[in-house]
């Protein structure tokens, strides 16, 4: 347990060009490995001669196989915000931010969609690292959130205040709902996930608009303390 926490401290340290490129290099080879040959059957030998870097120099940015998918998450939830950029600078409705930049993260994650299958089994388990629920995954986590806050707060949006600082974490859910259909989606270019979010998004939005009714305070506001209560780690 102390050497993993010495090499993340160590990875986490070294943030220079050099070193996110090859970070970046050794993620895209493990994700093509899997996808070749599945996640079980891939070794860190393998991954890291597909890199072209010593198996020591691979576990020094990653201890294990799990990391790795770690590093996907991490890479996915970047790539998401610098895709979601231009639409969170031009569009101020709430409902045209959440729709576009949930599609963003389908454009985004499209070419793994192969590998959200395999490791889907590794990841419901909610036990695994994998798990997006799971301490390990909360870098990826805590920016997806972040980048939800900023859909809510750049938007014309008008909710009841008392559900504006849960809401971020809420639609992170939805978004994971939306990832879980995505991953079992074998339509052609995910079209059913495509319309999934088209016909979802506006009804999330009447559903925050109406927040702001008297007579539906209460009940949203038991909806989103039944929701944490489900969320909380167990004692």
């Amino acid at each position: 347990m102390i050497l993993v926490q010495e090499l993340q401290e160590q990875s986490a340290a070294a943030k220079t060009p050099r070193s996110e490129a090859t970070r970046t290099r050794i993620v895209e080879s493990a994700l093509r490995l899997f996808q070749e040959n599945g996640y079980d059957r891939t070794t860190m030998r393998a991954i890291a001669k597909e890199a072209g870097v010593s198996v020591g120099n691979a576990y020094y940015y990653f201890s294990s196989k799990e990391q790795l998918v770690q590093g996907f998450y991490d890479r996915i939830a970047e790539l998401h915000t610098q895709q979601s950029a231009d639409i969170l600078a031009t569009e101020a409705d709430f409902a045209d931010r959440m729709r576009l930049v949930l599609l963003a993260w389908l454009e985004v994650a499209g070419p793994y969609h192969e590998f959200g299958r395999q490791f889907f089994v590794n990841a419901a388990d909610p036990d695994s690292p994998l798990s997006p629920f799971s301490p390990e995954s909360s870098p990826a986590r805590d920016a997806q959130i972040t980048l939800w806050r900023e859909v809510l707060e750049g938007s014309k949006a008008k909710i009841d205040p008392d559900l504006r600082d849960d809401l971020p974490e809420l639609i992170w859910l939805y978004h994971m709902g939306i990832v879980l259909f995505w991953v079992h989606d074998k339509s052609p270019g995910c079209v059913r996930t495509r319309l999934l979010v088209e016909r979802t998004v506006p009804l999330l939005d009447r559903l925050a608009s109406l927040s702001r009714l008297r007579v539906l305070r209460p009940v949203t506001r038991e909806i989103v303390r039944l929701v944490k209560d489900l969320l909380r780690p167990e004692a």
